[in-house]
């Protein structure tokens, strides 16, 4: 998939700034999905590819972006502010560029929250949004939940999550979480851990991407 190089202006709490992206839309592209990466990887990583791939053969539009901290060549991610801002600024240059379709936000473990929290602070208006392999807590850390904002997003909202993600577990507390949301539901994939990854079933990230992509379009196409 060839991608189109674009640039997001970003109005960040320090001044103004802008992020690296990636556009892909089909022809007739029925809505745009706005997709953000987890924490420790970028927009190019292989599991992105192949889900943004399999997402425009399926007749959706995908803009990939990165955070401000990974534009600046940290590795770890910065306030929350920042990342929140981003979110807006996606949403806004999709507006300016005439994107096709409903504004759908999804992302991966922190790119998803933090377009919870973006939503839940009114920064953005999302027809819908997508968590895959929201992190519900740290890994052995369940006392210390994210989740006081969620009943505060309005839009409905799907929990992508691996039965053996660490991050969810256990389970119940995702399922109390997610029954505090206005329109919230869960599919899970069995057997998966946080990356999606199944114990004795190897396969390219890339393909682990492409495969959520159904689970995807079908969510957004029910709405």
């Amino acid at each position: 998939m060839t991608s189109e190089p674009v640039r997001i202006p970003v109005h960040l709490p320090g001044g103004a700034a802008s992020v690296s992206g990636l556009w892909d839309a089909s022809a007739d592209a029925s809505a745009t999905i706005a997709l953000a990466h987890g924490a420790g990887a970028g927009m190019t990583h292989p599991f992105l590819e192949g889900l943004a791939t399999a997402l425009t053969s399926d007749g959706f539009a995908v803009l990939r972006f990165v955070f401000p901290y990974v534009e600046a060549g940290r590795r770890m991610p910065g306030p929350a502010a920042a990342a929140t801002s981003t979110w807006a600024a996606v949403q806004e240059w999709c507006v300016e560029n005439s994107a096709p379709g409903a504004f759908i936000a999804a992302g991966k473990s922190y790119g998803g929250r933090m377009a919870s929290l973006a939503t839940a602070d009114g920064l953005i208006t999302p027809a819908a949004l997508v968590y895959l392999g929201y992190p519900l807590h740290p890994p052995g850390r369940p006392d210390k939940p994210r989740v006081e904002h969620l009943p505060r997003v309005s839009p409905p909202q799907l929990f992508v999550e691996g039965e053996n993600d660490p991050f969810v577990d256990p389970h119940e507390q995702l399922i109390e979480a997610v029954a505090s949301c206005p329109v919230a539901r869960v599919h899970w994939i069995a057997g998966a851990n946080h990356s999606f990854e199944v114990k004795g079933a190897r396969r390219p990230a890339d393909e682990v991407g492409a495969g959520l992509a159904p689970v995807v379009a079908g969510f957004i196409r029910s709405l």
